[in-house]
């Protein structure tokens, strides 16, 4: 080379790789991206799929979990394993982040089971399907035996009803001006939430009476001179007295015309109702028994109701049937024997009642 030759000039750019490698290392990253892809895909299915499985398939039996409120999501999770009702919190973690988290569970109690899905679970939680219970409150029923309906419900200590049942403040609270709730729990079927207070319940009852009670009665109440707790006193011995709807016009008015002319109701039902222990059977001694419900031995309406009276009596009560009659026996048909002089009450009684 001579010295005006000059050089070749050594460029910066890098050297292109072949069309033969370009293709290969396209290659590489397409499988690499796809490997990506198929590992999240395969991970989220198997995540999906196990907070679609149960953690016992056959338990059937239902566990109380209380939520209470300011509970963390940790301390959840952690009651919902201790309960066997899930078998990864971590995974049930991650899918409820996905699904709006702690955020979205509310506080209560919640009747879950093994058998249900992670995914049944928190949307029970989420959605706030707390667990309900059920009772029903026959007409007739006392304040003792509707506390041991609430009771087998395992919704309230029966206890605590009785208590609350006589407690000043408390029935100042639900605007009751008397000694006891007896005759204010309206008969019939209650849906509660697990949980729910002494309070709630009984105040619900009271406000399904007062319902019931429609302002066209409150209207007869007051045009026949009774009030509500005096239409509920009679109502409840009515209801006590026959289980005939039939017959319910015809007790009322039997009672009402007895009221009227100043004679003792003589009802066996108030007898018993103030009895310390009553063992099934009535006798002359208990109809001594000296207690302001005794109305063999004091005249009017006793002090208060005897138990719950149903919607049928309280209309009795102030629609009583257009009849003079002032006595009824029972029958051997479990019906009444109605009569209006004491002497044909006496034929009834001998007839009847005698052997």
């Amino acid at each position: 080379m001579t010295e005006k030759e000059n050089p070749p000039e050594e460029s910066d750019a890098p050297e292109t790789p072949p069309p033969a490698e370009k293709r290969r290392l396209g290659k590489i990253l397409v499988a690499l991206f796809s490997s990506i892809i198929l590992v999240a895909f395969i991970g989220y299915r198997y995540i999906d799929d196990e907070f679609h499985r149960p953690a016992n398939p056959r338990a059937d039996e239902a566990k109380d979990i209380h939520v209470r409120p300011g509970m963390s999501f940790a301390q959840i999770l952690k009651l919902l394993e201790k309960n066997g009702l899930i078998r990864s919190p971590g995974l049930f973690h991650f899918q409820a982040r996905l699904r709006g988290g702690a955020k979205s569970i509310q506080a209560g109690v919640y009747a879950l089971k093994a058998s249900m899905t992670p995914r049944e679970i928190y949307k029970h939680l989420s959605e706030g399907r707390v667990a309900r219970r059920s009772f029903t409150i026959p007409e007739g029923y006392n304040v003792r035996e509707i506390a041991r309906t609430i009771r087998r419900a395992r919704l309230a200590d029966e206890a605590e009803i009785l208590r609350l049942s006589r407690d000043p403040s408390f029935l100042r609270e639900l605007k009751i001006s008397a000694t006891s709730i007896e005759g204010y729990l309206f008969p019939d079927t209650y849906h509660f939430p697990v949980g729910a207070s002494s309070k709630k319940i009984l105040g619900f009852m009271v406000r399904t009476m007062r319902r019931k009670f429609s302002p066209a009665l409150r209207e007869q109440a007051k045009a026949m001179g009774f009030t509500i707790h005096q239409t509920l006193t009679l109502a409840s011995i009515i209801e006590k007295e026959t289980s005939l709807s039939s017959e319910r016009p015809l007790i009322a008015a039997v009672f009402i015309n007895r009221l009227k002319r100043r004679m003792r109701l003589q009802s066996d039902p108030t007898v018993i109702y103030g009895l310390p222990h009553f063992d099934g059977n009535i006798t002359k001694k208990d109809l001594r028994y000296d207690s302001p419900y005794n109305t063999y031995l004091h005249r009017g309406l006793p002090p208060g109701p005897i138990a719950s009276p149903g919607l049928e009596s309280i209309k009795s009560a102030l629609n009583p049937a257009k009849v003079k009659y002032l006595y009824f026996v029972a029958t051997r048909d479990g019906g009444h024997q109605f009569s209006r002089t004491y002497r044909e009450h006496r034929r009834a009684v001998n007839r009847y009642q005698r052997r």
